[in-house]
């Protein structure tokens, strides 16, 4: 499994309602804030960039990084996603 950071910006607040939608399907997830999410995954950074892509609009940005080997962060939404990030990456 593969923890990836999830960044978009999307125009329409349907549309961003829409790709957290497909960031949750992937059940393993932690929001980081309202456009950066943090997601457990088998699938490749290539899929799941196609998979959010599916629900974006045209001009929407979308980018997918694997999770590297150190992580630093301050204020996470609450204490339970702290820990998530800790565990995951």
């Amino acid at each position: 499994m593969t923890c990836y950071i999830v960044s978009f910006q999307a125009e329409s607040e349907a549309t961003r309602l829409k790709v957290r939608e497909v960031l949750r399907s992937y059940g393993t997830f932690c929001p980081i804030d309202n456009t950066c999410w943090a997601i457990v995954t088998d699938t490749k950074a290539s899929a799941v960039r196609d998979n959010i892509a599916e629900v974006l609009e045209s001009g929407d940005r979308l980018f997918v990084f694997r999770s590297g080997t150190e992580g630093a962060w301050r204020n996470a939404i609450s204490a339970k996603h702290s820990e998530w990030l800790k565990k995951h990456l």
